[in-house]
């Protein structure tokens, strides 16, 4: 019994080791963040947004609360909110390089191979070279003029279409 006791005190103390030292780091690294709701485990702030008031009134009564800046963990992610004008623009001009680049998660990964399309290329060297390929390539005056018939014949269908749905009603100007 006494070994049983040891080998559990040798598997169970790194763990809880573990566990209270990314606990604290957490912790500091949520204290250079916004003030914001208190969380629940799993789904984080995302009770407040529910009720019966839709969500974005519901982000206005918390701004007048917490302030223009906010944090909300949405589920497992981290969100910080911007309510004002003067917060964005000052979030978007001195941490624009931040800004200009999307979350990388699992789908993304997937839908573009790697993050390699220009879509979802990270901002750098590799985004501007695609970039110019496109805008020399594709959206070069000789291309986009080559598919003049194909968008007007997709706009010939389209507004007919539109008059098969509602033949009673007239269109607008």
């Amino acid at each position: 019994m006494a070994a049983f006791n040891y080998l559990f005190f040798i598997l169970v103390l790194p763990l809880l080791l573990l566990f209270l030292k990314t606990k604290r780091e957490s912790k500091n690294s949520y204290r250079l963040l916004p003030p914001g709701p208190w969380t629940l485990p799993i789904i984080g702030s995302l009770h407040h947004l529910t009720g019966t008031d839709l969500p974005h009134r519901k982000l206005r009564i918390m701004s007048r609360r917490y302030g223009d800046l906010m944090f909300l963990q949405l589920g497992e992610q981290p969100t910080v909110i911007a309510s004002s004008r003067e917060a964005v623009k000052e979030i978007t001009k001195t941490h624009d390089l931040k800004f200009c680049t999307r979350a990388v998660n699992l789908t993304s990964r997937v839908l573009s191979y790697d993050m390699k399309d220009v879509v979802f290329a990270p901002y750098g060297e590799y985004w501007r070279e695609i970039r110019k390929m496109c805008v020399s390539e594709l959206l070069s005056f000789k291309r986009v003029q080559s598919f003049k018939s194909i968008r007007e014949e997709k706009i010939r269908s389209l507004t007919s279409g539109s008059h098969h749905h509602h033949p009673k009603e007239r269109l607008s100007n």
